[in-house]
């Protein structure tokens, strides 16, 4: 996992936007995991944030990659908050 990544379930097109908070201390580095569902046309449906430590979110991203997620392209603007 890089510092920006998308993951997408093919079969409901539900996303996953994993990408680091730059605020978190050098020691204990934390990433954001925003989830929703995009809509071609329209403004994404942003479900959840969570905040979860670096390993974490590695392991997270494993799993989905386990049971069929595949990671995709951006699918929403960066800037567009939960």
């Amino acid at each position: 996992m890089r510092r920006l990544d998308w993951i997408q379930d093919p079969a409901t097109a539900h996303t996953k936007r994993f990408h680091a908070d730059e605020k978190s201390p050098p020691g204990d580095p934390r990433v954001f995991v925003d989830s929703g569902q995009p809509f071609p046309g329209r403004p994404p449906l942003l479900k959840t944030r969570v905040h979860l430590r670096r390993a974490a979110a590695e392991e997270l991203w494993q799993v989905l990659l386990h049971v069929g997620w595949r990671p995709c392209s951006p699918q929403w603007a960066a800037e567009l908050e939960v």
